[in-house]
């Protein structure tokens, strides 16, 4: 399947690569789920010119130059890392080591708390009916990197903040990410965009850049998707107890 922005998918609901919700009757005529993907720019293949920008030593993708992560499989330029649920590509010609291909852990500090939030539904003119919004989930962050999104069989994408019940979140939607003290969310290229907003004011109505990190304040939320709202916080003493 071809999702509306171009991607080859296995899925034929929504698309494995940025989330879109796939028409099966808008198909282009010959496509099938088994056709090779279009070479992205500066790929073997590509038509696009010569190739301009960072290489990804994973997947060969090329990026731009001022690119943190690669936007085809998630390679972090920085520490050399790809995120948990992220998959070495097939015939790589320069592989990322095994020991480096998750990325490094730290100890339990940091949560992430994973919630429905009604306001932010009202907002989003979703088809889907909004589940209940119960307590919030409590997702411990013990990587300096991890990857927000829904999780895909077909792709091996297993998200470290898991918001597969969430159809507006992309498979692969943003990054949060730590120097240790202060955390970063970036935007993937997700297909609805990532939302970060102060809980003291009224709900964003911009999505921050794609590609450039946006540092988080104490008071920030994440909004992505349909309904979902992430917050990063210190963990108690409970929680470091029970989920380290």
């Amino acid at each position: 399947m071809i999702c509306p922005n171009g991607h080859q998918s296995q899925a034929d609901d929504f698309c494995d690569t940025c989330g879109a919700k796939i028409d099966p009757q808008a198909q282009p005529v010959g496509s099938t789920t088994s056709a090779p993907p279009e070479p992205r720019p500066g790929q073997t293949g590509a038509t696009s010119g010569p190739p301009s920008g960072q290489e990804c030593p994973n997947c060969q993708t090329l990026n731009l130059p001022e690119a943190l992560f690669c936007e085809a499989c998630g390679y972090d330029f920085t520490t050399g890392a790809l995120p948990r649920g992220a998959s070495p590509a097939a015939g790589a010609t320069s592989p990322v080591p095994e020991q480096s291909r998750v990325a490094p852990s730290i100890p339990l500090e940091w949560v992430a708390e994973v919630w429905v939030d009604p306001d932010w539904y009202a907002g989003q003119e979703a088809e889907e009916p909004m589940p209940s919004p119960g307590l919030p989930t409590v997702v411990p962050l013990m990587l300096r990197s991890n990857l927000v999104g829904r999780i895909s069989l077909s792709r091996s994408i297993e998200p470290d903040v898991d918001c597969t019940s969430d159809t507006g979140v992309s498979r692969r939607h943003a990054q949060l990410t730590t120097d240790g003290t202060r955390w970063f969310v970036e935007d993937l290229g997700s297909a609805n965009g990532t939302f970060v907003g102060p809980a003291s004011g009224p709900l964003p109505v911009d999505p921050v850049a794609v590609g450039p990190r946006t540092e988080l304040d104490a008071d920030d939320r994440v909004y992505v998707g349909a309904w979902t709202r992430i917050v990063v916080r210190r963990a108690t003493l409970e929680e470091q107890s029970e989920l380290s």
